[in-house]
């Protein structure tokens, strides 16, 4: 598996990502969103309210970073958000779940999608087996006074464009 299908492969264990904008001041706002899908190209694609903060911000910056992380596992990447209109995508993606963000259902007329198309990620798997053998190798390393390294199955940064 090449850095490319394990940093997407990786983004397939999680269900909830933070999502960072820039606002109008400057400043980063990252809020957690549920993930409605993961493409193969490692497209994320998030529902939320189209009078939200965040669109206000992505109406003057598009750039957007996004965070996940549980167990052993860390993905970061970065990219282009785009506000698309698409109720047939809409329902195609609709969890009753997300009732309690919208009362009305997935006809709810304050409902839009984020789209994010990645252009650069990163990747920290310390998770299972591969988590183990970086162990041995951070305890060897440190027991001949050495600095520790990791490879690719452990961290790798990716260029997504």
């Amino acid at each position: 598996m090449n850095t490319y299908e394990k940093l997407v492969d990786l983004m397939n264990d999680f269900d909830t990502a933070m999502l960072v904008t820039r606002t109008d001041d400057g400043k980063l706002d990252a809020r957690p969103m549920a993930v409605a899908e993961l493409t193969d190209s490692g497209e994320l694609w998030f529902v939320t309210d189209r009078t939200s903060g965040k669109i206000a911000d992505l109406m003057l910056d598009r750039e957007v970073a996004v965070t996940m992380q549980a167990s052993g596992k860390y993905v970061s990447v970065s990219g282009e958000a785009r506000v698309i209109d698409d109720r047939e995508k809409v329902e195609a993606l609709w969890s009753e779940a997300w009732k309690v963000w919208f009362p009305g259902g997935k006809s709810d007329p304050s409902i839009t999608l984020l789209k994010i198309v990645p252009e650069r990620g990163e990747y920290w798997d310390n998770s299972g087996f591969t988590g183990v053998k970086y162990l041995i190798k951070a305890g060897k390393a440190y027991m001949q006074g050495e600095q520790a390294s990791t490879d690719e199955s452990i961290n790798a940064t990716v260029v997504m464009d």
